[in-house]
């Protein structure tokens, strides 16, 4: 069964003072599978990144994600699966505060609607889009629009409503290097 991925990368690059974090998409059988398309992703790192969080996306609200061959009939309607990512700050603290966020919307203006609601707000004193203050969104787009096109020639993200059965992913946090994966 193919599984869409959501996979936070990180590096401590050459020539930068702080760990650098990058977020990829991918669909596979399994995490492993996708080591390769992760290197592809981020070259510059020259393999030496490592996952610090992943997750298997099969639930976003009460929407079912399920993946399916791009050529075979399935359930069309008008849902997509967004990726925002949220940035704020708070007061005296040098820090960028970052929330990545799944949203299930028709558009992408309903989708940053959805991520308004989030209590990401609630705790950050000024939200911003960098340099331009007063946006609350850093960075969204449609996830499948972020898979690698040959995945994007393949598969479709397949969006269901009433997703009652299916239970969503735990987050899996922890520093884990490529080379780890089999």
């Amino acid at each position: 069964m193919k599984n869409l991925f959501m996979i936070i990368l990180g590096c401590n690059l050459p020539n930068r003072f702080t760990e650098q974090h990058d977020v990829f998409f991918g669909i596979s059988d399994t995490l492993a599978d996708l080591k390769q398309n992760m290197i592809d992703f981020w070259p510059e790192t020259n393999g030496r990144m490592h996952i610090d969080s992943y997750r298997i996306v099969r639930k976003v609200g009460a929407y079912e994600i399920c993946i399916v061959d791009k050529d075979k009939d399935h359930v069309k309607n008008d849902l997509n699966l967004y990726f925002l990512n949220l940035g704020g700050y708070k007061p005296s603290d040098m820090e960028e505060y970052h929330y990545k966020q799944l949203v299930v919307a028709k558009s992408m203006s309903e989708a940053i609607s959805i991520a308004k609601q989030n209590t990401f707000w609630k705790h950050h004193e000024s939200s911003h889009v960098d340099n331009k203050y007063g946006i609350d969104v850093d960075d969204a787009y449609l996830v499948e629009d972020m898979l690698p096109s040959e995945v994007r020639s393949n598969y479709s993200i397949q969006i269901i409503p009433n997703s009652e059965l299916v239970e969503e992913e735990r987050v899996v946090v922890g520093y884990l290097k490529l080379d780890k994966l089999k």
